[in-house]
């Protein structure tokens, strides 16, 4: 099954700095069965909204965002996201959270969301390499089955 990682960053798609969080969430992903790929897009709602918009109409299965969740000015991932997912899914965001609530005092400001548009399931993720391991962690034992519900595939479960 296809999986996208979509890295949000001014640096990285202006070639100041190396991605390291999107082939880290490439990598994860690849472990539980997805064929990755990365691509990469500037901070902003609309670069953001672009992206997700195209690789929906792509139909991919899943798309996992890495960077732009924080509270900084150009941290407008979520923003993106909201103009392209039709429900949300809070449990995933939850969970994630949860597991590391009490340990990376960091992780209660990601604004990450998650949610649904089509057959396509988008998960934010922040732009940390240690986030985004933990985070594809926490969420990877129930990734086949939302996207199997969501294209209508039966699971068994």
């Amino acid at each position: 099954m296809r999986a996208v990682v979509l890295t949000v960053s001014d640096r990285v798609s202006a070639g100041a700095a190396e991605d390291l969080s999107g082939p880290s969430a490439a990598a994860a992903l690849a472990e539980l069965g997805f064929e990755t790929e990365v691509v990469v897009v500037p901070d902003g709602v609309e670069s953001v909204e672009t992206a997700l918009r195209r690789l929906v109409d792509e139909d991919v299965p899943l798309i996992v965002t890495t960077g732009g969740t924080g509270p900084a000015p150009r941290d407008l991932t979520p923003e993106g996201t909201l103009r392209v997912v039709g429900r949300r899914m809070p449990g995933l965001v939850e969970a994630m959270r949860h597991a590391t609530f009490g340990v990376v005092p960091h992780g209660m400001l990601s604004r990450g969301i998650a949610g649904t548009a089509g057959r396509t399931l988008i998960v934010n993720l922040p732009g940390s390499v240690k986030a985004v391991t933990e985070g594809i962690e926490v969420i990877g034992p129930v990734l086949d089955h939302a996207i199997a519900l969501l294209r209508e595939v039966p699971t068994g479960h």
